[in-house]
C-alpha cells in the first residue's frame, strides 16, 4: 500500500516536470475578493454577499478551475454545512444539509442549472441529482446556499439550493480549451467558446467536454465514457433580454457500492483478496447478464453501462422592464431524461463458503466457476445484487416573477408551476461470486445428486436468483407555487428581508402487482441438455401482473422566513433568520404506503441561525451557528431483498459552520478553509421493526452524520508563475445505524491531495493528486445489510485510492 502512494506521488511529479515550462505571466488568486461579490440565489435580485440576510458560498469559474473537482460532490465539500459522501464515483453521491438525515441523494436541498432545478425533484429512487449534472468550463459560478431562504425560491429545498449559473457571452470573444490525462487512463477534453454575434445585441456561449477513463477503482473495462455539450443564445434590447439554451448529457459512470472490510477495534481495515483502495465487486468478469423471463423473452443487461442518462434540455429566459419600477422575468425549462441505471449491490457481507451451502440447504455442496471451469474451494463467497433500473423522466416548470424597486427595497412576487413524471421499470437477480476485488461467477451444486435431478443446482451460471424481484411503478407531480418576498431598507445600514410560499402541490403514481413463478416447463435448458428443474435459480422469480394500485397525495402547505441584516461597516454585517419549510414526502414512502397514505407526511422544518461576516481585500470570515428542529422524517433505504425500511422520526441540530479565506505575507500564502460543528440528534424516535420488535432510539446521533468535519487548504504563490498547494479533508467519526451500536460505527478520516500549476502565457499546466496517502476512509457503511452477526465483516463503501490527473489548459 505504501509503495502505491510513493509510486503515485512519484507519478504526479514526473507528469508535471514533464511538461512545465516558463514565460512569466501571474496566476490569479484562487479566491475571488468576496467584499463586492454579488450573488442572486435565494434572493429577490443581485445583491452584494454582505449585503445578504443568508448563509451562501460562492465558487467562481477561476476558483473552480484551480480546485479542478473529480465530480460535483467534490466540488461541494468545500460548503460548510454540507456532509457529502464522495465515494460512489463521479455521481450517485449523496449530500447531506444541516445535519438533516436521509436514505441519500440530495434530498433536502434543490440542485440548479441558472434558478431552476436540474430536476424537480433531486432524490427519486435511483435519480441522485447529480447523475444529471456535470461540473466543465460552461459554468460561470456556483453559489450554494444553507436553509434561510431555500424554501422560498424553490421546492423540498428546506436544506439550500446548489446552483450552477452558465457562462454567456460577451462583446470579447473569449475560449477555453483543456485536454487532462490520468494515472487511470482518463482522457478529456473540455472546451468553451462565446461571443457576440452583433456586438451588443447578439450574444453566444457553447462549449462541453468528452471523457473517457478505466476508473480509480479496477473494473476491468471502461468505467466513464461520454460527455455533454451546453449552448445558449442571449439577446439584449434597451428594456431586457431574451435567452434560448440547450443541453445535451450523454454519459456512462460506473457507481461504486461498498466492499467487505474487517473491523479492527476502531479501525477498518483490508478484507483479505480485496483492495480497499482500487478494489470492486463492479468487475468485468461478472458485467453480463442474460436471464430467460417467465412468459418469454430474455432480460439482457450490460454492467459496463453503469448509471447512463441521456439528457435532453431546451430553456428560455426573458426579461422586460415595464416601466415605473416594475419588471417581470420569465423563466422555462423542458426536461426529458431517459437513463438505465445497473450496479452491483451487495447482497449482505461475504460468508464461509460452507456456512453458505448450509444456508441453502446443503450438506453435500461444490463450487465451480461458471461457464464449465473448474471446481474450486473458496474460503468465503459473495452473493451480489445485479440491479438494473430503467428510468423515464420528464419536467416542465415555469418561474414567473414580478419585481417592484422603490427607494427603500423590493418587492417580488411570483408563480411557479411544475408538471414532471418519473416512470421506473425495475429488475433484479443475485449472483454468487468469489469474495475477491476480481470477482468470479460461482455455481453451487450437490454433488452427491445426479446431474438431472430436480434441484441439483443452486445457480444458473452463476446467478442464485433469477429476475427475483421486477417493479414497476410511475410517479407524477404537478406543483403550483405563490411566492413573495420583501426586501426593506430601515436605514443604509439595516435591512429586513421577509418572504412566504405557498405551494398547493399534487402528486399521484400507480404500482404493478407482481406474481411468482418458474422456467420448469418452458421448454428451455440451463445447458442444453437439462431442464430447468434441475435448479432452484429460477424457483421465486418475479412475474409482473395485471393488477394496478393507484394512489393520489396532496400538499397544502406554507413556508416563510423573516430576516434581518445589519451592516456594521463597509467589511462587517451580522444578520439573524429564521425559516419555516418542507419536504414531500419521498417516492419509496408512496409506494411502501400506496393502500394507506395516512401514514406518511410531509417533514416539516424549523431553521434559526445567526451569523457574523467579514470581508476585505485580504480575508474573509463567516460564523455562522444555526439551530434546526424536523418533524416526520421518513427513512427508506431499499434492502438487498427489495423490500425497504418505512419509519418515521423527528430531529433536532445544534451546529456551527465556519468558513474563511485569507492571504498573507504579501499573498505569497493562501488559505482557504470551512468546518462545520454539529450535534444531530434523534427525537422521540420509538416504535416497532417490520419483524414486530420494539426499539427506543430517542436522544441517538443521527445515522451518517459527522459531529465535525472540515477542509482546509493552503496554497504558496512560490513565484508569479508557479503555485503549488494542499488540500485535506477531515470526516469526522459517524454511526451507520440509527441505534448508534459500535459494530456499526464509521471511523473517522482524513483525506490529503496535493497539486501545483504553472502559468505560462496563456497556457496553463497542472497536476491535481487526491488521496495521495491512499487513506481508506469510509464515507458511508451499507445501509441494505448493515452488519454480519458474528464476524468482524463489514461492509462499507471506501473513498477512491490515489491518483493524479495532469492537464492542459488555454484562455484565449
Amino acid at each position: 500500500m505504501k509503495k502505491r502512494s510513493i509510486f503515485l506521488m512519484a507519478a504526479t511529479a514526473t507528469l508535471y516536470f514533464n511538461n512545465a515550462y516558463a514565460q512569466e505571466t501571474p496566476q490569479d488568486s484562487i479566491k475571488t475578493s468576496s467584499i463586492d461579490q454579488i450573488v442572486i440565489t435565494g434572493n429577490s435580485g443581485p445583491k452584494k454577499k454582505i449585503e445578504s440576510s443568508t448563509a451562501i458560498s460562492t465558487f467562481t469559474a477561476k476558483e473552480i478551475q484551480k480546485q479542478n473537482p473529480i465530480s460535483a460532490a467534490a466540488l461541494l465539500q468545500r460548503v460548510p454545512g454540507f456532509a457529502v459522501e464522495t465515494s460512489g464515483g463521479e455521481v450517485g453521491n449523496n449530500l447531506f444539509a444541516r445535519g438533516i438525515p436521509s436514505a441519500g441523494a440530495y434530498e433536502f436541498v434543490q440542485v440548479q442549472e441558472d434558478g431552476l432545478p436540474v430536476f424537480e425533484d433531486g432524490a427519486l429512487q435511483f435519480a441522485n441529482a447529480d447523475n444529471f449534472f456535470r461540473v466543465d468550463n460552461t459554468v460561470s459560478r456556483l453559489e450554494a446556499l444553507r436553509g434561510g431562504s431555500g424554501s422560498i425560491y424553490a421546492n423540498n429545498s428546506p436544506g439550500g439550493l446548489i446552483n450552477f449559473i452558465s457562462k454567456e457571452g460577451s462583446n470579447d470573444f473569449k475560449g477555453t480549451a483543456k485536454l487532462e490525462t490520468s494515472t487511470y487512463g482518463l482522457m478529456r477534453t473540455d472546451m468553451n467558446v462565446g461571443g457576440a454575434l452583433v456586438k451588443d445585441k447578439l450574444f453566444f456561449n457553447v462549449g462541453g467536454f468528452y471523457r473517457t477513463d478505466n476508473g480509480i477503482r479496477k473494473t476491468g473495462f471502461r468505467a466513464n465514457n461520454g460527455g455533454q455539450i451546453r449552448m445558449n443564445l442571449k439577446y439584449v434590447f434597451d428594456k431586457g433580454y431574451a435567452k434560448v439554451y440547450y443541453k445535451k448529457l450523454d454519459d456512462r459512470n460506473t457507481f461504486y457500492l461498498p466492499i467487505p472490510l474487517l473491523q479492527d477495534g476502531d479501525k477498518l481495515k483490508e478484507f483479505p483478496g480485496f483492495d480497499a483502495n482500487y478494489g470492486t465487486y463492479s468487475y468485468r468478469g461478472v458485467s453480463q447478464l442474460n436471464i430467460p423471463q417467465v412468459g418469454g423473452g430474455f432480460f439482457k443487461r450490460d454492467l459496463e453501462n453503469g448509471i447512463h442518462p441521456k439528457v435532453d434540455v431546451v430553456g428560455a429566459e426573458f426579461k422586460y422592464d415595464l416601466g415605473n419600477n416594475f419588471s417581470v422575468l420569465n423563466k422555462t425549462r423542458y426536461t426529458n431524461i431517459n437513463m438505465e441505471y445497473t450496479g452491483i449491490f451487495p447482497a449482505g457481507a461475504p460468508k464461509l463458503a460452507s456456512d453458505f451451502a448450509k444456508d441453502m440447504g446443503m450438506s453435500n455442496y461444490q463450487y465451480s466457476l461458471a461457464g464449465d471451469g473448474p471446481i474450486v474451494n473458496p474460503q468465503y463467497v459473495q452473493k451480489l445484487g445485479f440491479w438494473a433500473i430503467d428510468k423515464q423522466m420528464n419536467n416542465f416548470v415555469n418561474d414567473l416573477q414580478f419585481n417592484y424597486k422603490f427607494d427603500k427595497g423590493n418587492i417580488t412576487a411570483g408563480f411557479y408551476k411544475s408538471n414532471w413524471k418519473s416512470h421506473q421499470y425495475w429488475n433484479w437477480s443475485n449472483i454468487l461470486t468469489t469474495a475477491s476485488d476480481k470477482p468470479h461467477l460461482l455455481n453451487l451444486v450437490n454433488p452427491s445428486m445426479n446431474q438431472g435431478s430436480t434441484g441439483y443446482s443452486k445457480t444458473y451460471n452463476g446467478v442464485i436468483d433469477m429476475s427475483f424481484l421486477i417493479r414497476d411503478s410511475q410517479i407524477q407531480g404537478s406543483l403550483n407555487d405563490l411566492y413573495l418576498n420583501l426586501d426593506y431598507n430601515i436605514t443604509d445600514a439595516l435591512s429586513v428581508n421577509g418572504g412566504m410560499r405557498y405551494s398547493r402541490d399534487y402528486y399521484k403514481g400507480y404500482g404493478v402487482n407482481t406474481t411468482t413463478g418458474n422456467l420448469n416447463n418452458s421448454g428451455l435448458t440451463i445447458d442444453g441438455i437439462y431442464s430447468f428443474t434441475t435448479t432452484t435459480a429460477d424457483d421465486k422469480m418475479a412475474v409482473l401482473g395485471n393488477m394496478y394500485k393507484y394512489w393520489n397525495y396532496d400538499i397544502n402547505k406554507v413556508s416563510y422566513t423573516l430576516a434581518a441584516n445589519y451592516k456594521l461597516n463597509k467589511g462587517n454585517a451580522v444578520y439573524a433568520r429564521f425559516s419555516h419549510g418542507f419536504r414531500s414526502p419521498n417516492e419509496e414512502a408512496y409506494y411502501n404506503n400506496m393502500s394507506d397514505l395516512s401514514a406518511i407526511k410531509a417533514v416539516d422544518t424549523n431553521q434559526l441561525e445567526v451569523g457574523y461576516k467579514y470581508y476585505s481585500r485580504t480575508f474573509d470570515i463567516g460564523i455562522i451557528p444555526f439551530y434546526s428542529t424536523l418533524k416526520n422524517l421518513s427513512f427508506t433505504d431499499v434492502f438487498s431483498d427489495g423490500t425497504s425500511e418505512n419509519k418515521f422520526a423527528n430531529t433536532t441540530n445544534f451546529g456551527v459552520e465556519i468558513e474563511g479565506y485569507t492571504r498573507l505575507f504579501n499573498n505569497i500564502l493562501e488559505v482557504t478553509f470551512n468546518g462545520t460543528i454539529q450535534n444531530p440528534k434523534y427525537k422521540d424516535f420509538v416504535g416497532k421493526n417490520a419483524d414486530g420488535t420494539t426499539f427506543d432510539y430517542d436522544g441517538n446521533t443521527v445515522r451518517r452524520m459527522p459531529k465535525f468535519y472540515f477542509n482546509i487548504s493552503p496554497a504558496v504563490n512560490i513565484t508569479k508563475e508557479w503555485r503549488a498547494y494542499v488540500s485535506m479533508n477531515y470526516y469526522g467519526k459517524r454511526f451507520q445505524n440509527e441505534g448508534n451500536t459500535d459494530d456499526n460505527v464509521l471511523p473517522s478520516f482524513t483525506e490529503v491531495g496535493a497539486g501545483m500549476s504553472y502559468q505560462l502565457g496563456k497556457i496553463r499546466f497542472a497536476v491535481d493528486g487526491t488521496n495521495i496517502f491512499n487513506t481508506i476512509g469510509i464515507t458511508e457503511g451499507d445501509p441494505r445489510s448493515q452488519t454480519a452477526a458474528g464476524t468482524n465483516i463489514r461492509m462499507a463503501r471506501p473513498i477512491m485510492g490515489a491518483a493524479a490527473r495532469a492537464s492542459i489548459t488555454l484562455d484565449f
